[in-house]
């Protein structure tokens, strides 16, 4: 086995455990913390064996932060606590049932074998050696202890045995690869011709009373939701700024700590550039042997730079300050001294030479032309060191008032309002669940408390109280009878066009020609397969769902639309190509077999789990 974990650890293993570990802390990976602590209140028993309160607490905090970690914006109040208590008590069971089944079949890793394992790991080496540091720092940073890494190690290694035992026993008979190719590569030849919404339009009439039938039929359709308008107030770095007021002292200050930065210093480059690719060490070996025997740098630029503007003035770029160049390019520029020649620079764009020609300073602007600038400069400053402060006290003196004049007046900020917010949101802010959530509990809502102090972004929070709440109310039908009548034309039309494709086919099954009919004439279309685009998804699924025709005959279908009905006549089906020593083939049949792998193993797993005796308190 030790032999085994040698040839794994840079591969499949290492990926599997650590992967495992620290990314996939829910299903499998939430199950990664399993202890032994004995003589602790127990969540679940598994054949005798117990899983701690403990051990399941550390995990559900661990599942409860991953998920944070996932969403954009993270917002506590958004998790479902109840769920993610159920999902990790359910995995920790079944992870519980797979460890004990790995037991009765003796795999098992020695402490060597840990030993071997841990420190072949790249994740915990430096400069290819195994450092004891990195490797207790990783483990920290999961939230475990060095004995439970090692343990939980040995759990999932022993599992994953099992796993890949079960799933790489996965079988496929080539037959059916074969006859799932036939399926795939299949081609039709069909005819297709359409009638449009035109051709129905006098058979279409929406009458008063048809809307006013729908109307009574669906009146939940036509329900205002309750809403509320809402006064609130946005605490941002922006909004936090323009509280600012920055003195003309501290503006002249400011400038005169800047004004070295606002001295810009710009070099003037010329460089040589060619492409990247096998031959580009050569290639700028060549030119760096002529440079060393004397030729000029203008010369070679000419001859080699691909460049072909700056070639012409002998590779002259002209003068550029900070923040024009590729980072590489700038970074190698601004080292060099004056008549210096840089080491080849790969950039994007390819391998530079550059050399440095000459270097000029140009002095900082007047503090007039720039006034405007660093005062919103210094206020965004200002505003970014007392944001922390200023949430901290909006959030107590929002909680502690009866409105939100009080806090905005003592701050400084704007109370804004916004209204139509329903259950489902609004407008911004009140796009965040959160913070809706919160407007609609029964606190704010019904007994006038403002609501907590929301993180709606970064560096902007929001608090915010109901001004007015509207109940959901029916809408007049004069209000939505315009939007009725649209709904039931286009009913009526999508029903007519069905219909009348209906009699055509019944016409055409019959014996009846398209011209007979007045239908326009046929298009015809040879070998098509399932994946042409050009005609839409809908006539093609259309196309590859009518069974095979006799032989001299066709099958008929159609799709209808708003605005059309496609006739389609099948006339043959041609059976797909299949190589069974193609690499389709193969790839398919690796694919099928890999998902007969992973179904064997998920009814393994179902087996075990109905076979197992678990005790919930």
């Amino acid at each position: 086995m030790l032999q085994d974990i040698r040839e794994n650890a840079q591969g499949t293993i290492a990926k599997v455990i650590i992967g495992l570990l620290i990314v996939s802390l829910s299903i499998w990976g939430m199950d990664a913390i399993v202890g032994g602590f004995s003589g602790e209140p127990e969540v679940a028993t598994v054949n005798g064996e117990d899983i701690t309160e403990r051990e399941f607490l550390r995990v559900v905090q661990l599942e409860s932060q991953r998920r944070l970690s996932e969403m954009d914006t993270p917002d506590p109040s958004l998790l479902n606590e109840d769920q993610i208590r159920q999902d990790v008590l359910d995995s920790l069971i079944q992870q519980e049932v797979m460890t004990q089944d790995a037991a009765r079949q003796g795999l098992e890793l020695s402490d060597a074998d840990i030993d071997a394992l841990i420190t072949q790991m790249p994740q915990f080496q430096v400069d290819g050696t195994f450092n004891r540091d990195r490797f207790v720092s990783a483990v920290r940073n999961m939230g475990m202890g060095v004995s439970e890494f090692r343990e939980t190690m040995r759990q999932q290694y022993v599992v994953n045995q099992i796993r890949a035992g079960i799933a790489q026993s996965g079988v496929v008979t080539d037959e059916n690869v074969a006859q799932l190719l036939r399926i795939q590569n299949q081609t039709r030849d069909f005819r297709m011709t359409t009638l449009s919404a035109d051709s129905v339009s006098d058979e279409v009439k929406v009458t008063d009373a048809d809307v006013e039938s729908y109307y009574e039929e669906n009146q939940q359709a036509f329900q205002q939701p309750e809403s509320v308008d809402a006064r609130y107030i946005v605490l941002s770095l922006e909004a936090l700024a323009e509280t600012v007021e920055i003195s003309d002292e501290q503006l002249r200050d400011f400038y005169e700590q800047r004004s070295a930065e606002l001295a810009r210093e710009e070099r003037r480059a010329s460089h040589i550039l060619i492409e990247g690719g096998d031959n580009a060490d050569e290639i700028m070996a060549t030119i760096q042997q002529r440079l060393a025997e004397g030729e000029s740098f203008a010369s070679l630029a000419e001859e080699f730079s691909i460049d072909t503007v700056s070639a012409e003035q002998g590779g002259d770029l002209g003068f550029a300050g900070r923040g024009v160049y590729d980072p590489a390019f700038e970074d190698a520029l601004f080292a060099l001294e004056e008549g210096e020649i840089s080491d080849p620079v790969s950039t994007s764009f390819g391998v530079h030479l550059i050399r440095l020609e000459d270097v000029q300073r140009v002095d900082p602007p007047p503090l007039d032309e720039v006034e405007d600038e660093l005062r919103r400069e210094l206020a965004q400053r200002e505003a970014t060191e007392r944001f922390a402060e200023v949430r901290s006290e909006l959030a107590d003196l929002a909680y502690a008032a009866d409105d939100l004049t009080g806090p905005a007046e003592e701050l400084g900020l704007e109370v804004r309002e916004k209204s139509g917010i329903t259950r489902d949101g609004g407008e911004a802010p009140f796009d965040h669940d959160g913070l809706v959530r919160q407007l609609f509990s029964e606190d704010v809502l019904k007994d006038g408390f403002n609501t907590e102090l929301i993180d709606v972004g970064d560096n902007m929070s929001v608090v915010a109280r109901v001004a007015e709440y509207h109940e959901a109310q029916q809408q007049p039908l004069e209000e939505v009878a315009d939007e009725i009548r649209t709904a039931l034309t286009r009913q009526k039309t999508r029903d007519a066009l069905s219909d009348r494709a209906e009699a055509i086919i019944a016409d055409l099954r019959s014996g009846k020609s398209a011209e007979e009919l007045g239908l326009e004439a046929w298009q015809t279309y040879e070998d098509q397969s399932r994946s042409n685009r050009v005609l839409g998804g809908a006539v093609m699924s259309e196309v590859f769902s009518l069974q095979r025709p006799d032989d001299g005959g066709n099958a008929y279908g159609s799709v209808v639309s708003e605005d059309r009905v496609v006739i389609v006549a099948l006339d043959e089906v041609n059976e797909g190509e299949v190589k069974r020593d193609g690499e389709e083939f193969l790839q398919l049949r690796g694919f099928l077999a890999s998902l007969e792998g992973q179904r064997e193993y998920r009814a393994y797993q179902q087996y075990l789990r109905d076979n197992a005796d678990v005790e919930r308190p």
